[in-house]
Parts: C-alpha cells; structure tokens; sequence
C-alpha cells in the first residue's frame, strides 16, 4: 500500500520508536487525555448517540461506571502510539475507540499494556482490546471478535539490503518481532524449518517499537510486522525498506470477553454504523490506511481471510 501522512516531519522513525520506549515503561497507564499536535486524530466529537445500542450497555453489557475501556500496545503506529507529548494515545485504532464510545454514549479510556497481556485482561481490567490484533482460531478460544479491519504482515530491513536475505528462505537470519504477535508464530516456524548451523534466530520484543529500532540500529536483520505498521515505520525514515510482498492478509477484530453478547452486540453494530455512515472510512483515510478497509463488521467470522 501506498501510505502517505500528515506527520512525516514529527513522527521520524527514531525519535517515535525512543518515545514509544520511554513513555510505556512496563506498567499499565491510563489516557491521560488529549493535546493539540501534528499527529492529532480524526475528530469524532460530532458524532451522534445511537440510543437502541446504548440501551445494550444498560441492558447487561457489563461496562463499568459510563467508561468503555480499551487495552492497546502504544508503539503500533499508525494503528496506536503516543504523540510528541509522550503522553497522548493517537492512531486510527484510537479514533475507532473513541467512535464507538460516542456511538454507545460512553465515555472512551484508552490503556497502555503489553500486547501478550491483553487478551488475559478482557473483561477485567478492559473492556475491549483494539490493538490491530489478527483474529485466529486459537484467540477465538479465549475471546470474542468483532471484525473491523484487514492487514497482512510485512518484512522490513534496513535500506539496500545489506545482508541479501530473501522472504523465501530467512534461514541464517536475525528476524525481530513483538511478543505474542502472529508475525513471532511464523518466524518461529521458520526458525524451526532451517538446518543446523543456519538457524534462524528470533529476537521477541515486549514493544514494537523495539523490534524496529534494532533493525534499524544493526541488532537485527529485519522485521516482521503489521502491514500498515511496517509501511508507517517505513515512510518515516530512510533507513529501512520492505522486503517481498504482502503477505497473509487476514482480518483483525475488536476482542471482548468471551460469552459477553450484549458487548459483542453492541461493538459489531457500532463499528457497522460507522462503517454505512462514512466515519469509519474518514478514520482510515486520516492514517492513509484505508487500504485494510471492510464494509461489514462480524462476530466471530469464520472467513479469517
């Protein structure tokens, strides 16, 4: 996809990544509200309480004291990070939040977490994961879905490729990924396929934002991420560029408690109201990532594709 931003000049690769770094820490962290910058999210003020899907909420949905709440890895741009404050949650997932709080007439709280955390968080410390996570089958287990987004995963390496790897065999090489992403299953499936003495080696990090910056910083060989993530990483610096296509494009969801089915019915036809509306895809275009658009948001899908 071709991604182009309002932020190239105030989002350079390095200085987001050591931003992303410094202001997450280990810990949880609550929005701490908004600020006026060059990475500032589409408005959503305007939009409307749906009053038939906020009787959803009241009806059992088990959303606490008018707040909906969303756990969300805050390196992950442009899907969700931290502006130049260091302090204020931006990126598309952000705004679909912040949306969907407006359309059930709740008050959005957006969490900073480790991604491997936030799926065992649902339904207690949130009420919601929005975190362009990938829907799968073993997720399904333990979570519901509400499908909102679709994006395959990308190989990045520093600009020219220095070490001629090729998608089709990584053996050999030093791949950085998040913990818990699926991009870390596949790149320890390839690990796991190569011979003695040329073994891939994976290099798991807490932060996305990690696992770019030692590509960019020779600790690693490439990445593996996001589509839209890569491509944003990949707009904000010369220092890297993708390697290869696309690959395995899937759908994302919107994770909730699982059994929740008032949340799920009120999430699924939230998001489908933004989407008929036009908001939805305003969203996407202020990131430039409307490329990953759906027209129809879904509990559980069974076409993950």
């Amino acid at each position: 996809m071709s991604l182009k931003f309002k932020s190239m000049a105030a989002l350079a690769l390095s200085a987001a990544m050591m931003l992303s770094i410094a202001a997450c820490g280990t810990t949880d962290a609550a929005d701490s509200g908004s600020s006026s910058n060059s990475t500032a999210g589409y408005d959503v003020s305007s939009i409307q309480k749906d009053d038939e899907l906020a009787k959803l909420i009241t009806e059992g949905a088990t959303v606490k004291d008018g707040e909906l709440s969303s756990g969300m890895e805050l390196s992950y741009a442009p899907a969700e990070f931290y502006a130049e404050d260091g302090k204020t949650p931006v990126g598309y997932d952000v705004d679909m939040t912040k949306a969907i709080a407006q359309v059930l007439g709740l008050k959005p709280k957006i969490v900073s977490a480790m991604f491997d955390t936030i799926i065992p968080s649902i339904g207690t410390k949130y009420d919601l994961g929005i975190t362009a996570m990938t829907i799968t089958k073993e997720r399904m287990d333990s979570v519901d879905f509400v499908s909102y987004y679709r994006a395959g995963s990308t190989w990045a390496v520093q600009k020219g490729n220095p070490k001629k790897l090729d998608t089709s065999d990584m053996c050999g090489a030093k791949i950085a990924v998040q913990t818990g992403t699926v991009q870390e299953d596949e790149a320890n499936e390839i690990a796991k396929g190569c011979k003695a003495g040329d073994k891939a080696e994976v290099l798991s990090y807490k932060r996305q934002a990690e696992a770019a910056t030692a590509v960019a910083t020779g600790k690693a060989d490439a990445f593996y991420a996001d589509s839209p993530v890569a491509g944003y990483a990949i707009a904000q610096t010369d220092g890297l560029e993708a390697l290869g296509d696309v690959e395995g494009v899937a759908k994302q969801g919107i994770a909730i408690e699982k059994g929740n089915e008032k949340l799920d019915e009120a999430v699924q036809k939230a998001v489908q109201k933004l989407m008929d509306d036009g908001t939805y895809m305003k969203i996407l275009k202020h990131w430039g990532v409307e490329s990953g658009a759906l027209d129809k948001a879904e509990i559980n899908p069974t076409d993950l594709s």
